[in-house]
């Protein structure tokens, strides 16, 4: 079972008389690192949130936005009159000695930061249990959109691996033709060798061996074929796959499948083997996102 690293959920729930909405985004990323957007009124629960998407949704970049809307009675407002004044000279300042026009108006000003400040919401102890669990339930659909993204992946994948299956099974029967030229070429390779009277027979033996080596891959296509059969299963698997695993798996695979090329020697064998890699790398940008 795969889940995908790239995901989206939210909700909005009426919480005394606040309006809370609530919104987790998240995509790929080697480690786990949140972004939190949330007001000043939840920062004694700061903590306690990132812990909570921690250990719901595991690994990846996130993005946490809360906002707060206020029913009912209308808060008070007010203007740091001083912020706006060092607003206004130091965008004056910096106008001229850069010898530009400095035109704003005085919304301008008020929508800078921290220009225009309301009362400070209090939230009970039962508002921040209340805001925690919808986070909750928010990481829970994030995890369902993970699994969606993931049976997409997981079929991808599977495409992948049966195209470099399919290509492993092509060289099979030029396997044969290709060891049948290069014994015609090691024997008169050979013959020419030994028409010379001073040949040193420790020498042909080692390069005898040399070439049975070099000719032989038939070990390199049976682990291929190992480790395809091997990722597979994982991907039946229905325990949640760790796409580091995956990766890994995909290593090994790249392995024998450049052994196999640079032992072959063969232009036929190599076009196989040049479509098996491009499969294989497709493969590994899908893994990228796989949690």
């Amino acid at each position: 079972m795969l889940h995908s690293m790239t995901a989206y959920g939210s909700a909005e729930k009426l919480i005394g008389d606040l309006q809370c909405s609530l919104e987790i985004k998240t995509l790929n990323g080697k480690q786990f690192d949140v972004y939190a957007k949330i007001p000043q009124s939840l920062k004694s629960i700061e903590t306690q949130l990132r812990q909570l998407i921690r250990d719901q949704l595991q690994r990846g970049s996130v993005e946490l936005i809360i906002n707060l809307k206020q029913f009912g009675e209308s808060k008070p407002v007010g203007i740091n009159k001083e912020l706006a004044v060092f607003y206004r000279e130091t965008i004056r300042d910096l106008s001229e000695e850069l010898e530009l026009t400095s035109d704003f108006s005085l919304d301008t000003i008020l929508r800078l930061p921290e220009v225009i400040s309301t009362g400070n919401v209090v939230l009970s102890d039962d508002d921040l249990a209340a805001i925690t669990s919808l986070c909750k339930n928010v990481c829970d659909i994030v995890n369902q959109e993970r699994a969606k993204e993931g049976m997409m992946l997981a079929t991808s994948l599977q495409q992948n691996i049966a195209a470099i299956q399919g290509s492993a099974s092509a060289i099979v029967p030029l396997e044969k033709e290709r060891i049948a030229q290069k014994k015609e070429k090691i024997t008169t390779q050979l013959k020419e060798f030994m028409a010379d009277e001073n040949f040193d027979p420790n020498r042909l033996e080692q390069e005898m061996i040399y070439y049975i080596e070099k000719l032989d891959i038939s070990e390199e296509q049976t682990r291929l074929a190992h480790h395809c059969e091997y990722f597979l299963e994982q991907l039946q698997n229905d325990v949640i796959m760790k796409g580091k695993k995956l990766g890994f798996i995909c290593q090994e695979i790249g392995r024998e499948i450049n052994t196999l090329g640079a032992k072959a020697n063969d232009a036929t064998i190599q076009k196989y083997v040049v479509a098996m890699k491009d499969e294989l790398e497709q493969a590994k940008e899908q893994i990228a996102n796989v949690l």
